[in-house]
This record gives structure tokens, sequence and C-alpha cells, in this order.
């Protein structure tokens, strides 16, 4: 199982709140090991294996925010 990670950028993060609920969101979905977000940059970095991008955007979507 090779493990693959996935950068992407959500302009609207802006609080300790917004990281939790993208957090929350993204950890969700299947395959996903570890979900880290930085606020200074806005990007989610996301590392699991046989990832889903269009699941993590929808994952993003669903905590309330766009994708870049």
């Amino acid at each position: 199982m090779e493990i693959e990670a996935v950068i992407l950028s959500v302009p609207g993060m802006t609080c300790g709140h917004c990281e939790a609920a993208v957090t929350r969101e993204v950890s969700s979905v299947p395959g996903v090991s570890s979900v880290v977000v930085d606020l200074d940059t806005k990007l989610v970095t996301v590392t699991g294996s046989t990832l889903d991008r269009d699941a993590l955007v929808a994952a993003i979507d669903e905590a309330g925010f766009d994708v870049a």
C-alpha cells in the first residue's frame, strides 16, 4: 500500500475553528491517515493511501470551505 500526499489550497480558513472543522471532515474520508492544516499558507496536506481528491474536496466543502 503506497502512501501518497495531496495538498489543497483552502483560502477561506482563518482560525482554529476552521482548522478543526476541516481536519474533522477530511479525517473521515477513507484512506486518510493524517491531515495537517496550515492557517498561514492556507494549505491542507492530506496523507494516506488511495486518496480520492474529489472526496477530499467534498469533505472540505462539507466543512464549509471552498478549495481554490
